[in-house]
């Protein structure tokens, strides 16, 4: 059938029930807008569709469809006053992002004849599951927009066109049972348990105080709306019930108390309302659960209620994928995941609670890789959190043991919202290297916490409050999430192909700045680095909790300070022994002066080769806004918010590298009383304080006074509150001044530390492993070299590991082998069913060690190799390349 618009000017040929079908009609509908938009033209556009769900063969006319799911050919021919694109595609989705790619173009030529020159192309996604999520926080801040249809056309018609292919909203999210609550004695606790806000169950008398039948009503035809209107666009809905503790403990102000239900008949209840639910809303594609202790259920004896939780989905009647946060999992609870009509799924935290680089750590934190002792936990704590904090331990902020090649369930990052969750982001280079490291060790995908993630959590929310400027030129009330735009785009389009052209993004740019386009790509790409890079190489705390580097709450360097806020996820006090993120490639500053007095330096990026990276990323920023502050402030509101973020980029770039610089100065002066370190420590802390001091006098009347993100130092905050607390290091330090006086005359002036800033590239240099590795047989690793640089290399180590964060890196000497370098990996490390890792450090004439392959300029890149078993089908990021019938779990 063919269908042809008002107009004249588009005719959609396909089949009608696939016209019909709900995200190609949809996507019909958006080329109809673009088409509208763009006015009349003289030639007209003629878009064949064909589905490889159609039976029979492939229309001769039709380009061959691709053979994997989401993808598809399009093949444009122009014969004078007429265009015809034909488009083949592997289902109904694939369709809709050629259909959209077709309304972008028209929309970005303004003519309905710009869908591209006559020829063939092709798109397949390198990244199966490509998801944003958005948390319902605070009744105050989020009932508007969970109520708003128009918001909702809006959005996720704008998210959908970026290729996302999932979207979770995510319920009861917003506190942490056994955790923080107990001390603020109050908890804002709307969808928290969120059954009683949404039915009412029959044979249980289950309420929330406050919440009547039409109220409740209401949420359930939202949420059903919601769930509806995600898949209409083709992508998946998923739904995340966080939080199943109806009741925070003693003393808990709650304010809307869960009445009529037991503890004897919570887990009975909370099964036959999770039934209830998936009948109401039959357009829920799956379920996300936290079943560890801060999900509401003790570990103690948990399985007995999960599993009736998981008996719900499975008698559901209808696939779901279930996904379960990977913080405290173990076989029991992936045991219960073994029923009918489940695709199970664990949900692991690609950096933290925090957005890092887009490579996976290499190693975590000491802290989380030890796990405690019941003695250390005591009884009660025990059997609330034993195994997430005992056994399990390792499984809190990172991909851990779960990356196994015979593991019998799907893996899916998510990006937590730590680092960023105010300030505008945009860099292809970062959001391309996602797209390219999502899939390791064969993970589905990725996952992003979207920006304003958690906005007046944990009872901070005040009504008109979430939009957050004051500025009323600025402020976009419920389209807030407009301002994140170029975000949106980035992520979802550069998961799917990291190798998209910059057109992908550069059109939007103009429709959005105008003239300034250009400039401002090359403005937000450098700046959009710094925090990412901060987060790995200094982690006071790993939680998005305590820890927010763009309204950084101070870690002093003077020990002389001692602040309360970071000390219950740090063991250092100050910046000396604060650790990274990635402790096995980052230094800490304590361990970079100790090493560099004694001239023992080893490989890992120094916090100064930190600093000058934030050095170059913020010059280069500051560069581009010399040239076009002026043209943006003169802009429309976006123009301006983005001018206002910049900004404050460069000035959190200048802070953060100053301080970098100042705590090793001041490292230095303790290690060896020489004054002019302790004078340096006060120079260079003076001037990043000033470049901080001024954030707050560029947001006055702009951003609300208090940025609300929960209730701790960290999370109700605004830059201008920081400043007491930097005074006071800085005043620590300057009172040291006098000692660095008194202690002249034995101060060690002649031990001279080896400075590094930077490192010699290795260019002409490689490691080369086989593609595949044979399970318990050596695997040979070789460091081939260019001859004018091989004679610089007096040596190398290599260093390796399971893709595993629960083990230790091993390590063994490469032996010099006419020009190469060669070792092996021994064979009982290869008999394993993880894929192995590793990198070099390689040892040169005159220079400290540098790693191999290590990092590129833009830092977009994975510093490690990954080597896959032989048994492993695919190296490329495809969990579906895991069989069934050889999945299993061992933990």
């Amino acid at each position: 059938m063919t269908e042809v618009e008002d107009t004249d000017q588009i005719e959609f040929d396909a089949p009608e029930w696939l016209l019909d079908r709900d995200a190609v009609a949809w996507a019909i509908g958006r080329v109809r807008s673009a088409a509208r938009a763009a006015g009349m033209s003289r030639q007209r556009l003629k878009i064949g569709l064909y589905s490889a769900t159609t039976p029979g063969p492939v229309p001769e006319e039709f380009p061959e469809p691709p053979d994997t799911p989401e993808s598809y050919r399009a093949r444009t021919v122009r014969d004078g006053q007429e265009v015809q694109v034909l488009i083949s595609a592997s289902d109904e989705r694939a369709l809709s992002y050629a259909l959209n790619e077709i309304a972008e173009r028209i929309t970005a030529g303004h003519a309905v004849d710009a869908v591209g020159a006559a020829g063939e192309e092709t798109h397949r996604p390198a990244v199966p599951v490509r998801s944003i999520q958005r948390a319902f926080s605070s009744a105050h801040e989020d009932t508007p927009w969970f109520h708003d249809r128009e918001f909702w056309c809006e959005y996720l018609d704008f998210v959908a066109t970026q290729r996302f292919n999932r979207f979770h909203l995510a319920l009861g999210m917003q506190y942490n049972y056994g955790g923080e609550i107990s001390r603020t004695k109050a908890a804002e606790n709307y969808f928290c348990f969120a059954y009683p806000f949404l039915l009412d169950v029959p044979g249980f008398g289950v309420r929330a105080q406050g919440v009547d039948q039409p109220e409740r009503d209401r949420n359930l035809e939202s949420l059903a709306h919601i769930a509806r209107e995600t898949r209409r666009r083709g992508m998946d809905f998923q739904l995340g019930l966080w939080n199943h503790a109806y009741d925070y403990g003693p003393g808990v102000d709650h304010s809307h108390p869960i009445l009529g239900i037991a503890p004897e008949t919570h887990a009975d209840y909370c099964a036959a309302a999770l039934t209830e639910l998936l009948r109401q809303i039959p357009d829920i594609d799956g379920i996300t659960f936290r079943v560890h202790y801060e999900g509401g259920i003790p570990e103690q004896g948990r399985t007995d209620f999960w599993d009736g939780m998981f008996q719900a989905v499975s008698d559901a009647g209808r696939p779901m994928r279930v996904d379960l946060h990977a913080k405290g999992l173990d076989a029991a609870m992936l045991a219960g995941l073994r029923k009918p009509n489940i695709r199970p799924a664990a949900s692991l935290k690609y950096w933290a609670e925090h957005m890092g680089l887009p490579y996976h750590q290499t190693s975590i934190r000491h802290r989380e890789r030890t796990g405690l002792s019941r003695a250390q936990l005591g009884g009660r704590r025990a059997d609330l959190m034993g195994v997430t904090e005992m056994s399990r331990r390792f499984t809190r902020y990172g991909y851990a043991d779960f990356l196994d090649e015979d593991r019998e369930l799907d893996v899916v990052f998510r990006m937590w919202p730590g680092t960023q969750k105010l300030l505008i982001w945009g860099d292809p280079v970062l959001a391309a290297g996602f797209g390219r490291y999502a899939t390791l060790g064969g993970a589905l995908g990725l996952e992003f916490c979207e920006p304003l993630f958690f906005k007046g959590r944990k009872g901070s929310g005040r009504p008109g409050r979430r939009d957050p400027y004051v500025h009323p030129d600025l402020a976009l009330g419920r389209a807030d999430w407009r301002k994140y735009q170029y975000t949106y785009l980035l992520w979802g389009r550069l998961l799917y192909d990291p190798d998209s052209p910059p057109e992908t993004w550069r059109r939007f740019l103009r429709q959005e700045y105008g003239d300034a386009a250009v400039e401002v790509e090359a403005l937000l790409a450098p700046l959009s680095r710094i925090l990412p890079l901060v987060t790995v190489a200094h982690t006071p705390s790993a939680s998005n909790n305590a820890y927010w580097p763009e309204v950084y709450a101070d870690l002093p360097i003077s020990p002389w300070v001692r602040p309360r806020h970071y000390a219950w996820d740090t063991t250092s006090t100050d910046w000396t022994g604060v650790s990274s993120l990635d402790p096995e490639l980052f230094y800490t500053v304590g361990e970079y002066t100790d090493d560099a007095l004694t001239g023992r330096l080893r490989g890992k990026y120094t916090p100064l080769e930190v600093a000058s990276w934030i050095e170059r990323f913020t010059a280069e920023g500051e560069s581009v806004l010399g040239r076009i502050r002026e043209q943006l402030s003169s802009g429309g509101g976006q123009s301006r918010r983005t001018l206002l973020d910049a900004e404050i980029l460069v000035r959190l770039g200048r802070f953060f590298a100053g301080k970098f610089r100042a705590a090793v100065a001041y490292a230095l002066f303790v290690r060896t009383g020489a004054r002019e370190h302790i004078l340096d420590a006060v120079d260079l802390l003076t001037a990043a304080h000033e470049a901080y001091a001024g954030i707050g006098e560029l947001t006055a009347g702009v951003y609300r006074d208090e940025l609300t993100f929960g209730h701790v130092l960290s999370e109700r905050t605004h830059w201008s509150r920081n400043l007491d607390a930097m005074a006071d290091d800085l005043h620590a330090l300057r009172l040291e001044c006098v000692r660095a006086d008194e202690a002249a005359s034995h101060g060690d002036d002649s031990g001279r530390p080896v400075v590094r800033e930077t490192r010699p590239t290795l260019d002409g240099v490689r490691l080369a492993v086989p593609e595949r590795f044979r399970r318990g047989a050596p695997l040979d690793v070789r460091l081939a070299a260019h001859p004018d640089v091989l004679v610089r290399i007096t040596g190398a180590t290599l260093r390796f590991r399971h893709l595993d964060q629960s083990k230790e890196w091993s390590e063994t000497e490469m032996r010099r082998d006419g020009d190469e370098f060669t070792a092996s990996i021994p064979a009982d490390v290869t008999s394993t069913t993880f894929p192995v890792m590793c990198f070099a450090e390689v040892h040169l004439t005159d220079e400290a060690p540098a790693l191999l392959p290590g990092f590129e300029p833009d830092l977009a890149n994975q510093p490690y190799l990954v080597i896959h078993s032989s048994v492993c089908p695919n190296t490329g990021g495809d969990a579906a390349a895991l069989p069934a019938d050889r999945r299993r779990s061992d933990r």
